[in-house]
């Protein structure tokens, strides 16, 4: 089993290069998405299931007395054993053959045997009574967490920029904001998933089992390798079309024909620009392009990944700001062990690279005759970075420890993406 574990959350699947999922621990200065937060969704959506209860039976049932929908269900089949054992062991829509077989048991006329079946099936079917207060449940919920959702996000630097969502990734530091909208959203869901088996079985039982299952493990997923910020603006997005459904819904039971073809109009609109052209052209967009310009891009020379903010890969520090992106480092935060503006983000940087006393070798472009003046002039004059085809630069300076001894630093590249 632990085989198994360990393959499925294989670092190089869900994580940068050169990431570890020790990277991602909690530290006295930063706080990451842990799997383990997500265990209080658990607990949380049997509190959530039984506010449901409560809220349907003292809220959402007087609303619809009030306007006036009845308890009543469909009409209820006339109790026979026979016909109860086939309709339950056999079969719930005989053929011919069978229903011919249990006219002659029965003494009873085909077409009365096909009215029992055809009640005792709508027996089955939750009352609207049922339905209204189910759909007031969800819209309450929706609109609640969709406003949460859009109140918290027009404060976020990524609903307006997607970028963002990438700087610094996956060293992103987790809020009280996005820890509650993701454990309230999973929570949600985990109680449907529960109330599947004990509401009343419908037609669309396996279709919404999976939709609950996939919308689980989305959630899940984007959490623990700390996609958080994205999925927030996917959470927000998908849960605006919602609200218009369920509202719509309880008009239709509430006989309001006027106002659910409205609702139903606007909920078209909103779920065919969202789903086929927001979604699309924002989220997929920024998940597939802009993060690998960010986060995915690798330079000539080496395995590393490209650090979108050049001079903080090693910046003493740490120090973030509140866009979550790395902020400047000092002067003297610049200098500290040699890195010189640099963005060392490679496999032999990570670890302890080899140092090795070297001289400078006198660049090519400088004659070994000029005065040390005019050598000044010159390297002035010229480029302190080399462009790459990319977007990247090679540094032309030299590095050397902080510790005034020379040393030089090997490794198989270095890079500054100083863009």
């Amino acid at each position: 089993m632990s085989g198994i574990l360990a393959w499925f959350w294989n670092e190089r699947f869900w994580l940068p290069h050169n990431v570890t999922w020790a990277d991602l621990k909690n530290t006295e200065e930063a706080t990451f998405p842990q799997a383990e937060d997500l265990y209080l969704a658990c607990p949380l959506a049997f509190c959530i299931f039984m506010i449901r209860l409560v809220f349907e039976r003292f809220f959402a049932r007087p609303c619809a007395m009030g306007l006036k929908i009845q308890a009543n269900g469909p009409q209820k089949a006339p109790p026979n054993a026979i016909l109860e054992k086939v309709f339950t062991a056999i079969t719930k829509h005989p053929d011919e053959k069978r229903l011919e077989g249990l006219s002659k048991q029965l003494d009873w006329d085909v077409r009365t045997i096909q009215r029992w079946f055809r009640q005792r099936r709508n027996q089955e079917k939750p009352s609207t009574l049922t339905r209204f207060c189910e759909s007031m449940w969800r819209f309450t919920f929706y609109l609640y967490i969709f406003t949460y959702g859009v109140r918290f996000l027009k404060k976020t630097p990524w609903l307006w920029n997607t970028k963002e969502c990438w700087y610094n990734y996956p060293y992103q530091p987790l809020t009280v904001d996005i820890h509650y909208y993701y454990i309230l959203e999973l929570s949600f869901y985990l109680s449907l998933l529960f109330s599947q088996f004990t509401d009343i079985r419908r037609k669309d039982f396996p279709i919404m089992l999976v939709h609950h299952a996939a919308t689980i493990s989305l959630i899940t997923f984007s959490y623990v390798n700390n996609m958080a910020r994205v999925g927030t603006l996917v959470m927000c997005l998908h849960d605006a079309a919602d609200v218009l459904i369920e509202a719509a819904k309880m008009a239709n039971y509430a006989k309001c024909q006027i106002l659910c073809n409205l609702l139903f109009a606007m909920f078209a609109i909103l779920f065919i620009s969202s789903r086929l052209g927001v979604y699309p052209v924002w989220i997929l967009n920024t998940t597939l392009f802009e993060s690998w310009e960010i986060v995915g891009r690798t330079h000539p020379g080496g395995s590393l990944t490209c650090c979108s903010s050049c001079c903080s890969c090693f910046t003493p520090s740490g120090r973030t700001s509140s866009s979550g992106r790395p902020a400047e480092p000092s002067p003297k935060e610049r200098w500290e062990n040699g890195i010189l503006y640099m963005c060392l983000k490679t496999t032999a940087a990570t670890s302890n690279p080899a140092r090795t006393k070297t001289k400078p070798r006198p660049s090519s472009s400088v004659s070994q005759s000029e005065a040390p003046q005019q050598q000044h002039q010159r390297h002035q004059q010229e480029p302190r970075h080399q462009r790459l085809p990319d977007g990247g630069a090679v540094s032309r300076r030299t590095l050397t420890r902080g510790d005034g001894t020379g040393d030089m630093l090997q490794t198989p590249s270095i890079v500054c993406v100083c863009e």
